[in-house]
């Protein structure tokens, strides 16, 4: 089923998996007046998050650039105007009008208007469900070929649960952890830490203020090692793996979830 913001599949089980930022297509009479280019959209968007829905039944996948509307962000802050909205990046030559601002937030309200029909099945159906929000990041900022961003404070998979009530939650956010944490990547572990650069954006924190005892939102943040992020040329075999490395959380999430 598809509309102009986002791709939903649904299926069966209590676990969503979302990549809202994976969109890239921009409304034509935005593109026309935008000064920012479509490689620079492009390294601020989360290509390849699609990928990794596929380890659940029920899937949501955002089909509209950030650039657009970025749907985790407060609807006030959803449609970038100045640089300092969007990393200091010039977005617009010129500013679309207050009619344009506000299709692209009837938008935004399409999609939390769907996702709040789609969370309240999930929790009269399961009482309580777990919902995956994948995303990426740059640590490359300085360009290709430069130093990355210090890993101290970078981890190559950041969780973001500041949003949620962690002690409700810790059952099943404990669990998805210890098995991410433990699994073999290639001959090693991943770097997988808590909110350390990220807490969780607005998606999450609608999801826990609309649905707090029932939905629990993990924010999964990837750095882009998986690919160059200046390029944007992907390195399959690390998505792939990547996405072999969550899905194994997916038996101790649902197991966790029975012990609320």
């Amino acid at each position: 089923m598809k509309n102009k913001i986002r791709h939903l599949e649904r299926g069966s089980g209590p676990l969503i998996a979302a990549a809202i930022h994976n969109g890239h297509t921009v409304r034509d009479e935005l593109i026309r007046k935008m000064s920012i280019s479509e490689t620079e959209r492009l390294r601020e968007e989360d290509p390849y998050t699609e990928e990794w829905t596929h380890i659940a039944n029920t899937r949501v996948v955002g089909l509209k650039s950030r650039f657009e509307v970025d749907l985790n962000r407060p609807r006030e802050k959803a449609v970038y105007i100045t640089p300092e909205d969007a990393w200091n990046l010039k977005v617009w030559e010129t500013r679309p009008t207050e009619t344009e601002i506000a299709m692209s937030l009837s938008e935004y309200d399409e999609f939390y208007a769907e996702m709040h029909a789609l969370f309240s099945d999930f929790k009269h159906q399961f009482g309580h469900f777990v919902v995956f929000d994948f995303h990426s990041y740059n640590h490359m900022r300085n360009g290709p070929g430069q130093q990355p961003a210090d890993p101290e404070i970078n981890p190559e998979i950041n969780i973001g649960t500041g949003t949620m009530d962690r002690d409700f939650w810790a059952p099943v956010v404990d669990r998805f952890l210890h098995t991410l944490r433990d699994y073999k990547y290639y001959d090693r572990a991943l770097d997988v830490r808590e909110n350390i650069k990220f807490r969780g954006g607005n998606f999450p924190s609608w999801t826990h203020k609309n649905f707090p005892r029932s939905a629990c939102a993990i924010a999964i943040e990837v750095k882009k090692f998986f690919m160059d992020e200046w390029t944007g040329e992907p390195d399959h075999e690390q998505i792939d793996m990547i996405k072999s490395a969550v899905k194994a959380t997916v038996p101790e999430v649902l197991e966790g979830l029975k012990k609320l």
